[in-house]
């Protein structure tokens, strides 16, 4: 729909849109609306110290038409942030990829104080289905997730809750555990995504997925 200029004064004096990923102001217009989050990332010597390394960095867009205040529609397209990192670990007598660790950014997407992000109303057991899949490691499909416990850690600032999941793959036709901790929350006008898995019999890799969490950093 296009706004005539009439329409624009109008909206002007009886209120101000402003759409809040990066302090972007939103004028109305026919153009789609241009949003990027800001990357978020652990740090290297976070990594370096956990023995994690780099799989993949990428800055995917997406595209969807939000309905603005007065029922104004504008498309809109955002740019989300994607770090996957992964661990090489020994166990079942082998060496496979079987811890990985994932940040994700997503533009807040606010407008009005109204946040139009899809993903921004979801718990954190629809993200970690959402997001599961992008860090798959040798241990195979997980199932049968059930969420165990919930705690605190101090990330970018502020104190964040983290949920601990636990799940089974079938690994050789072995039976194992597989613990994924998983964290979301806003912080600089971007939702993010923070998500570790690894095979819960690898006690050290609980400390090194929140190690890692608390070392973020954003922007990175």
């Amino acid at each position: 729909m296009t706004l005539s200029r009439r329409s624009l004064l109008a909206a002007g004096a009886t209120g101000t849109l402003a759409l809040t990923a990066g302090c972007v102001d939103v004028v109305l217009g026919n153009a789609p609306l241009e949003l990027d989050s800001k990357r978020v990332a652990p740090t290297d010597d976070a990594l370096t110290q956990a023995g994690y390394t780099e799989r993949e960095v990428n800055s995917d867009p997406i595209e969807r038409t939000v309905e603005l205040p007065g029922g104004v529609e504008r498309d809109v397209r955002a740019t989300v942030w994607r770090s996957i990192y992964t661990k090489n670990v020994d166990y079942a007598g082998q060496t496979r990829e079987g811890a990985a660790f994932a940040a994700v950014s997503i533009p807040g997407m606010e407008i009005a104080g109204r946040s139009l992000n899809p993903l921004g109303e979801l718990s954190n057991k629809e993200l970690l289905e959402r997001f599961l899949e992008q860090v798959s490691t040798d241990n195979g499909e997980i199932s049968n997730i059930q969420q165990e416990e919930s705690f605190g850690l101090d990330i970018l600032g502020g104190g964040r809750s983290v949920d601990l999941f636990v799940g089974q793959s079938d690994l050789e036709g072995e039976t194992i555990d597989i613990e994924i901790k998983l964290t979301s929350f806003t912080h600089e006008g971007d939702l993010l995504v923070l998500l570790g898995t690894y095979p819960r019999m690898l006690t050290a890799e609980a400390a090194n997925a929140e190690e890692l969490m608390e070392s973020v950093e954003h922007p990175f």
